[in-house]
């Protein structure tokens, strides 16, 4: 869907025209590939890990604070490894727990207290100034 609605956009490369009609079920390696040779294709780089990374947690934030996953969705992946470098960043990447049974266990917070608390970091993540393009 990205590749379509990309090219709805106006953004058209061969690449990215095959790329649309793939099926969704489609090898993940595969449209990694496919996707960043569309990308080269129209000039656009990607962002080193790093960055992408911040990004996407600046997205998961905003998801966050959209209602469309938990603050325990958050424990499932490694969210709190993710180098930052604002302090908006850093306060929502603190209060983000190794894994989910760390979420009982470790924060010292009841829970209530700590979704409050992840709630108002990401408010302020995605209030604070963008990263860069792309944000």
């Amino acid at each position: 869907m990205i590749a379509a609605e990309a090219l709805a956009a106006g953004l058209d490369t061969p690449t990215l025209c095959e790329l649309a009609g793939w099926p969704r079920n489609a090898d993940a390696r595969d449209i990694r590939d496919a996707f960043e040779q569309a990308l080269a294709e129209s000039g656009i780089g990607l962002p080193d890990r790093g960055l992408a990374r911040r990004h996407a947690l600046r997205r998961m934030a905003a998801r966050l604070i959209d209602g469309e996953i938990t603050p325990a969705d958050l424990a499932t992946d490694d969210w709190w490894e993710t180098e930052v470098e604002t302090a908006a960043e850093q306060s929502f990447v603190a209060l983000i727990p190794q894994c989910d049974c760390c979420i009982e266990y470790t924060l010292g917070l009841d829970q209530r207290t700590w979704a409050a608390q992840l709630r108002d970091a990401a408010l302020a993540l995605t209030s604070s100034p963008p990263i860069g393009p792309g944000c």
